[in-house]
């Protein structure tokens, strides 16, 4: 009815981890030697979360559609460059 209101997620910062998943998917590893570099060369656990404010307005207020509940909404056609 209303959607995700909170969501979180840890990334793998395990390097041998990350190769054997690309290997699975079947995805060159060349394409991703930044992102292993990342891993490879020091990087710590890290996680985080969002909180969809917004969501809880619109539960709260029964408003239909979210886009009325954002402040600032972006939708398609509506930045005037």
């Amino acid at each position: 009815m209303v959607g995700e209101l909170i969501g979180g997620s840890q990334r793998e910062e395990r390097l041998e981890c990350l190769e054997t998943r690309l290997d699975e998917l079947k995805l060159r590893r060349e394409s991703y030697w930044w992102y292993l570099d990342l891993r490879r060369y020091g990087s710590v656990p890290h996680a985080g979360f969002g909180l969809g404010f917004e969501r809880l307005v619109q539960f709260a207020t029964g408003i239909d559609n979210i886009r009325d509940a954002i402040p600032f909404p972006r939708t398609p056609g509506s930045a005037e460059f």
